[in-house]
């Protein structure tokens, strides 16, 4: 779908500088969002390389799940930033990933590296790193998501996560959360906010429904 002329000059002001061909890191379960954080402990030769390329170069990577059936991902991954980059005497390196924009994939880049390499494009995804100024309601879902994460057994720093801004709480919140990755994959592609938070929304009140049930009792 062709870019209106406002989402045109958006793309162009806020996105025109990312890499539109990126080493990619296919990664089963692990799903991360625009304004979060993924701590990586990068062990295998190939992903060693990628790291050690993209630090060396604009410290910009990509992150895609993996599927089930062979070597094929899911088309919109994040693209990071390496904030941090340690290496072990190992041979390890740990590195914390900074999520900055959804992007699509478009195609697999033919490459000499043991990675791989994809050409993408992120103008579906403008809203990841532009300011929101309107106030979003997320008093619903934060407390559904109190509810289910109590239910659960996982414990986080409500009094921290109130200082994150919206899109940070939605997406901390999808990154976490004790989801299936298919669900969570489904959040990554929602386009935006409001729609995530819909999506996430109907996500935990299904799940708080089906405790619900298997918690009564036929008297």
């Amino acid at each position: 779908m062709p870019l209106s002329a406002n989402r045109f000059f958006l793309y162009n002001r806020l996105m025109k500088n990312f890499p539109h061909i990126i080493p990619v890191f296919p990664l089963s379960g692990v799903i991360y969002f625009p304004k979060t954080n993924l701590p990586l402990n990068i062990f295998e030769q190939r992903y060693l390389n990628l790291v050690n390329d993209a630090y060396n170069k604009d410290k910009l990577m990509g992150m895609v799940q993996s599927k089930k059936e062979g070597n094929s991902v899911y088309q919109v991954g994040c693209l990071g930033k390496i904030s941090d980059y340690k290496k072990i005497e190992d041979g390890r390196i740990l590195i914390n990933l900074t999520g900055i924009s959804r992007f699509k994939i478009l195609e697999e880049i033919s490459n000499e590296k043991m990675y791989r390499v994809f050409k993408v494009d992120y103008s579906n995804f403008i809203e990841d790193v532009k300011i929101i100024k309107s106030e979003i309601d997320t008093f619903s879902l934060v407390e559904k998501a109190k509810n289910f994460f109590r239910k659960n057994g996982l414990l986080l720093n409500w009094k921290e996560f109130e200082k994150l801004d919206q899109s940070q709480r939605v997406n901390t919140l999808a990154m976490i959360a004790p989801v299936t990755n298919e669900e969570k994959q489904k959040l990554l592609e929602s386009i935006s906010i409001k729609d995530k938070i819909s999506t996430l929304e109907s996500i935990i009140s299904f799940y708080l429904h089906e405790t619900g049930l298997n918690n009564q009792t036929i008297q």
